[in-house]
């Protein structure tokens, strides 16, 4: 199965990264480094996985590509 992608980005407001899944909501996490917020973020999803397979809820499969894939397909 394909993986979710995941977003990195710098967050001047909260002075960090930020790292966001977009497939699954409300799915993100924070870290100093871009490493640590996708390890934060990784951490983030398996807990927002099992919740949501302990409440019986639709796991939403990884659709979401970069605009920056699309235009090279």
């Amino acid at each position: 199965m394909k993986d979710y992608h995941i977003n990195i980005f710098w967050s001047e407001e909260d002075e960090g990264y930020i790292a966001d899944i977009p497939d699954l909501e409300a799915c993100s996490a924070f870290g100093h480094t871009p490493e640590e917020a996708l390890r934060e973020v990784e951490e983030a999803k398996a807990a927002w996985l099992e919740a949501a397979r302990a409440e019986g809820k639709t796991i939403p499969k990884p659709r979401y590509r970069p605009a920056i894939y699309e235009a090279a397909s």
